[in-house]
């Protein structure tokens, strides 16, 4: 059986006025101040400790009025670090 006919396909080319400038393809996001990671990890350190600090004292210290909201404030410490964490890059 004869081979059939391998037909040469056109290579696509956007056309300019929609092709993205050589400029903006090569932008690059900054790195993050060296504050970001500074802080993320004392919130995790600060949080773990106000949790630790909260249970081990049967909930008199950090603040024995708080009661239960001791873990509210130790576990939005814990998820401020990973809004904080979200900024590095």
């Amino acid at each position: 059986m004869p081979k059939s006919r391998v037909r040469k396909k056109k290579v696509y080319t956007a056309p300019s006025d929609v092709r993205p400038s050589a400029a903006t393809t090569a932008k690059r996001a900054k790195p993050s101040p060296r504050w970001v990671p500074g802080v993320a990890i004392a919130l995790i350190v600060a949080g773990i400790a106000w949790l630790v600090t909260y249970y081990m004292t049967q909930g008199e210290y950090p603040v024995a009025e708080l009661s239960a909201w001791n873990l509210a404030i130790g576990f939005g410490m814990l998820v401020a670090s990973l809004g904080v964490f979200t900024q590095w890059r």
